[in-house]
Order: structure tokens, then sequence, then C-alpha cells
């Protein structure tokens, strides 16, 4: 479920407004959703913060976070997650931070990254999160191959929360 399926889910009432934060993938998400005819109804917008301190300043993340291991964790992607829906005042955001190719100085051999999804408010927060491992890939493949996994991801946390306030 990516891309194709979001304008659906997000059609439904009630509105879903959405919101991204990443670093590893560039822009390439919110690339993907603006491809959407009609995003301006439900995309809110996103940031692409890759270094650690707009990491820490714009998101919220934990400053130990950010700082440790290149600021790549399922930490760090679900703080980011949930500082974009604060940030945007969106129901649901998603996130990525990872490696997109090898990175010796953090003992990164080959590209992956962390997406995470925050859907809905207060109490009813639904937090996941996952990896995305890129064997082989080369920087360009690694972002693309994340950015979608990141909204098939995003797709599947909205599908699930509205069924789950439909049969609560």
């Amino acid at each position: 479920m990516g891309a194709d399926n979001l304008k659906a889910l997000l059609k439904g009432p009630p509105l879903v407004r959405i919101a991204a934060a990443e670093s590893v993938t560039c822009g390439r998400v919110q690339a993907r959703i603006g491809l959407i005819s009609g995003a301006s109804e439900f995309f809110l917008g996103g940031i692409t913060a890759y270094h650690p301190d707009i990491k820490v300043r714009q998101l919220g993340v934990d400053r130990g976070a950010a700082n440790a291991g290149g600021g790549v964790s399922s930490a760090v992607a679900e703080q980011m997650a949930l500082g974009a829906r604060a940030l945007f005042g969106a129901d649901a955001a998603v996130a990525t931070t990872g490696f997109a190719e090898p990175d010796p100085a953090h003992a990164v051999a080959e590209p992956f990254a962390w997406w995470a999804v925050a859907v809905g408010s207060g109490g009813d927060a639904m937090l996941r999160s996952g990896r995305v491992d890129c064997p082989g890939c080369a920087r360009g493949a690694a972002q693309e191959r994340i950015a979608e996994e990141a909204i098939a991801q995003l797709s599947a946390a909205i599908a699930e929360f509205r069924r789950s306030r439909q049969s609560g």
C-alpha cells in the first residue's frame, strides 16, 4: 500500500492532514506526496532536517539521541515524526532517518534507514517505526526505496487508525 492508496485514504471523512520530517530521503517523501493530485487538501508540509541541530531545534529530538550513531535510530525517527506532527499541527506525520550509503565512521556497511509514523493526537496517538535495509543499493536507489516504504507505512497506519476509530 503506497502513494497510490494514500490519496483515497486521505480523502475519506474525516480529512487527515499530514506532514513529513526527512533526513536520509532528503525531500523524496514530500515529493511523492506532492505528486498526488489534490495534495494541497491534506498535505500541510514538511521539513528536511539533515543536521542534528535542526532535528533538535525544529523537531524536538533529544540532543543525546540526535548526536548518537549519526542521529540514526528508531527513537530519533519516532521523535522526528512526533515533532513534525506538532510543528505542522497535523493529524499524521511520517519521518525517515538513516544512511543512504556505507559509512565506515559509523560501522555502516550497507544503506539502511528507520521510518516512523505518528497518527492521531493525545491519548489516541498511534506511533510505529521500522527499519528498511537496502543491501547493494546505490545512494539514490536507497533513498527511493526508503521513501516508498515510508509512504507505504504511512498509508497502512492511517488505514489502521481509521479502522480502530470506526470500530471503537
